[in-house]
């Protein structure tokens, strides 16, 4: 599992390209019949991807559970919010099957002890994009449709950030311990996300870009206000924003993403905004 440390403002301000993107850029987070997991010291959130093709695959697999964590299974102390964004797929949480089709959402609590991943065509895989977080509570888990979430439009076509935020695992829809996931969608000629940029001191965020066309790419941007840098992405890669890392994204084209949020409150509008005309 590859672990990331808690980075520094003021020594981020020195990296370099590569430096950046090894420091905070996910890559090649679906390898067949596989689990790919990333473990962030940033308020301990494990970004992961599955994409199961000829076998079921265990939410254990490629982790040694006890060294990484210190548990005897993966979610004892922990929970998890799951998207598809490939073709129909399954996913068993101890014993009971939930079908997942594209742009599903299901939530797992704190204690289930085995959950595995299937996809339903070989030559259509599921790609399950994962972010778990650690929790002290149980709750329920919950499958979630695209027409469960609660839908936040917000943006101007002038501004070229006209989109609708897709809210899953939120407090409105149901609760969780700490965790916050959802998707948004940008209308046709909106390409910026997450507009005004802000920060959020009391908790950190994962954003996912997927729908990215092969020749487009997504630029990214990080760093405090006023010491902006950016990451070029591709489609299904995935960065994690610090709290103290403005989190916002401009596109050569069309795209969606999906952001995940952990720390210290689950208020979505507690966000420290900064006046655009501020950035530098």
């Amino acid at each position: 599992m590859d672990i990331r440390y808690s980075a520094n403002p003021n020594d981020v301000r020195r990296y370099t390209t590569e430096e950046l993107r090894k420091e905070f850029l996910i890559e090649n987070l679906y390898v067949p019949d596989s689990v790919v997991a990333v473990y962030s010291h940033v308020d301990r959130m494990v970004t992961m991807g599955c994409m199961p093709v000829a076998e079921k695959v265990s939410i254990d697999k490629g982790i040694d559970v006890w060294s990484n964590f210190g548990t005897k299974y993966f979610l004892e102390r922990r929970e998890i919010g799951i998207f598809n964004i490939g073709g129909p797929g399954t996913i068993t949480v101890d014993g009971k099957v939930y079908e997942l089709g594209f742009e599903d959402c299901l939530y797992i609590t704190k204690g289930a002890k085995e959950v595995c991943f299937a996809s339903d065509d070989q030559a259509k895989p599921a790609k399950f994009y994962m972010v778990s977080a650690p929790a002290h509570r149980s709750f329920e888990t919950r499958l979630l449709k695209f027409a469960d979430a609660n839908k936040r439009v917000c943006g101007e076509a002038a501004t070229a950030n006209r989109r609708t935020i897709n809210q899953f695992i939120h407090p409105d829809v149901l609760p969780t311990c700490q965790l916050s996931m959802g998707l948004t969608v940008l209308e046709s000629g909106s390409v910026w996300n997450t507009m005004p940029a802000h920060t959020h001191e009391r908790r950190m965020e994962v954003y996912m870009y997927f729908d990215v066309p092969d020749d487009q790419v997504v630029f990214h941007m990080m760093g405090q206000g006023k010491e902006t840098r950016h990451i070029v992405m591709r489609s299904e890669q995935a960065v994690i924003s610090p709290s103290w890392s403005i989190h916002a994204g401009v596109g050569t084209s069309s795209y969606t993403f999906i952001w995940a949020m952990g720390g210290e409150n689950q208020e979505f509008d507690d966000m420290d905004n900064i006046p655009t005309a501020e950035l530098r």
